[in-house]
């Protein structure tokens, strides 16, 4: 891929976007980056090409401690429709079709696994596998008019990969009836049953999320990692392994130089001056 980047804080940002990019990235200013899925005239669906993009862009960025925060979004009137029906129809095969819904199963991980916050900046449409990535990413803003679907029953294909996102995303009854129904739910319900963080006016969605990832940005990286990466290791524990695991965690965290300098910060009244580590 040939993708022009730009420099952090450079406010004369330029890209480059041949047809091939199908993911924009800009690095913006307090070391975000916002990764952007460029098939607007296909509701930005995931075909195998931009999966690929996608998974390329996170694992170009995972030792990169110069990004601190992720913003997902879409361009054109959506965020994502899901897979590209199209291409998995114009490939009959089960070879083809294993190796888009593994991959993607892949690019879902390597969001969890990324070792900094991803925040899905959500408009227009969300359904299916776009419903997937929006209940993958650690946190979600959507525009009030924003929908979420999983639509795949009324199609005669069930969900099956967005449902194991989902339901670890919210209860499992609303997860149930969202599988079942197929039906469009907006982005109120969605905040409500816990899809995203929050819905706000369509006109003001890149700048509540851009404040959002800027809060973020300006916490210790170093914290950051060990949070997130704990976060979804002891979901799944009982109860009693996780607080033995948390326990673990916060003793190691304690000896970091940053819980040093963030205590001290803390005690004296000032501001923290963090060395991410």
């Amino acid at each position: 891929m040939d993708i022009a980047l730009t420099s952090f804080g450079d406010s004369n940002q330029q890209r480059v976007c041949p047809d091939t990019n199908l993911i924009l990235r800009d690095e913006l200013e307090n070391g975000i980056v916002r990764l952007t899925m460029n098939r607007p005239e296909a509701r930005n669906a995931l075909s195998l090409e931009m999966i690929r993009q996608l998974m390329t862009q996170f694992e170009s960025m995972a030792h990169d401690d110069k990004v601190r925060v992720v913003i997902l979004a879409g361009a054109g009137p959506a965020f994502c429709a899901g897979h590209d029906l199209k291409e998995l129809s114009g490939e009959p095969t089960v070879d083809f079709h294993a190796k888009v819904f593994g991959l993607a199963g892949r690019l879902m991980l390597t969001i969890t696994d990324f070792q900094r916050p991803v925040i899905a900046e959500v408009q227009g449409i969300a359904t299916a596998a776009g419903a997937q990535l929006v209940a993958t990413a650690d946190l979600a803003i959507a525009a009030e008019d924003a929908r979420f679907a999983t639509p795949g029953v009324n199609i005669g294909l069930f969900c099956s990969t967005p449902m194991v996102a989902l339901s670890r995303a919210v209860a499992s009854k609303h997860a149930m009836e969202m599988l079942l129904t197929g039906d469009m739910i907006g982005a109120q319900e969605a905040r409500r049953i816990g899809l995203i963080n929050r819905a706000v006016p369509a006109a003001e969605l890149t700048k509540a999320t851009m404040a959002l990832a800027t809060k973020i940005a300006g916490k210790s990286i170093q914290t950051l990692k060990i949070g997130k990466a704990a976060f979804y290791r002891q979901i799944d524990m009982d109860l009693k392994r996780a607080y033995d695991y948390a326990a673990h965690v916060m003793t190691e965290n304690m000896q970091a130089l940053d819980a040093a300098e963030g205590i001290d910060a803390f005690l004296h009244k000032r501001k923290p001056i963090w060395q991410d580590c």
